[in-house]
């Protein structure tokens, strides 16, 4: 059976993000067919989800006039997996502390946005995370990156700097970095193949 992800496409890395949720299904035997969701009418039809970076405010504006943000809210409720990455992390998030960012509510967590710097302090790092295939270190690139000042109930899957960086809430997963600008699609399998097979319909080999 071939999976319909989707990837919100009102700003950030999408042909990444499409790029990188082909090779981890691909790396998981899983066909599927990857739609860039910039209206309301996509997300329902989709079995998975992952919401780019970009700047916050404008992604959670464009989100609720667009009509798309409640569709995700109910794609979350149902169970179904959600990748938040960066900037889709702090929408993703319950608290922002900035009063532009209308948020999702979907990790109970509290973001710090901009916690490592601005784009001039961008940097890469080695990170060990939960969860993962194998043991190799995750080369996690962080661009304006917020960090996670207080991870509520969120598991933990990252840290960096003594500060979460990587997180799971039941069917979501966010991350403070970019997983997408790198060749290693790792998490994106972990946050849509490997914990959540019970939330995918069944491959026609199962």
């Amino acid at each position: 059976m071939t999976l319909q992800a989707g990837v919100v496409a009102v700003q950030g890395d999408v042909a990444e993000h499409v790029a990188a949720i082909e090779r981890a299904a691909a790396a998981h035997g899983r066909d599927v067919e990857v739609r860039e969701i910039r209206e309301s009418g996509i997300v329902p039809d989709c079995d998975f989800l992952a919401m780019p970076g970009g700047e916050s405010t404008t992604i959670s504006r464009l989100l609720h006039d667009d009509g798309i943000a409640p569709e995700i809210q109910d794609h979350v409720a149902a169970g179904k997996p959600l990748f938040a990455t960066c900037a889709g992390l702090i929408v993703a998030a319950a608290d922002t502390g900035d009063e532009r960012v209308d948020e999702l509510e979907l990790l109970d967590v509290t973001v710090e946005r901009n916690a490592f710097g601005r784009q001039k302090d961008s940097f890469e790092a080695p990170l060990d995370v939960a969860g993962l295939a194998d043991d190799e270190p995750f080369p996690a690139v962080f661009i304006r990156a917020p960090a996670i000042a207080d991870a509520g109930s969120a598991e933990v899957l990252a840290t960096w700097d003594g500060r979460p960086v990587a997180v799971r809430d039941g069917p979501v997963v966010g991350t403070s970095f970019h997983p997408e600008l790198t060749p290693d699609s790792r998490i994106h399998g972990l946050a849509f193949f490997e914990n959540d097979e019970a939330a995918l319909p069944a491959s026609d080999s199962a």
